[in-house]
């Protein structure tokens, strides 16, 4: 008689999630060009705040601290990166 293992439970892959809640507070956008495999997500999801190079497509970041309704937008381009290259951090307040 052979022993069979119990089923694996199916695979889930991550969910993205913002380095800090963004509602109401002030963000704060860095870029790694190094990781940038030029996909444009970025720039379809934030246009206003990201763009890509003409050369070879890595991204440029327009606006590291965008206004409060371009948050989601923003959070959105950071969860479709596919190199993961762009973190939220909140913003220090400024004096």
């Amino acid at each position: 008689m052979t022993r069979r293992a119990p089923p694996r439970p199916p695979r889930r892959s991550p969910t993205p999630t913002p380095a800090v809640p963004l509602k109401g507070n002030p963000v704060l956008v860095q870029i790694d060009q190094e990781k940038c495999c030029g996909a444009g997500h970025c720039v379809l999801a934030a246009p206003d705040v990201f763009d890509q190079r003409d050369e070879d497509g890595i991204v440029v970041l327009l606006d590291a601290r965008p206004p409060a309704e371009l948050h989601q937008a923003v959070q959105d381009a950071a969860a479709v990166c596919p190199a993961a290259a762009i973190q939220l951090d909140q913003a220090p307040d400024r004096a």
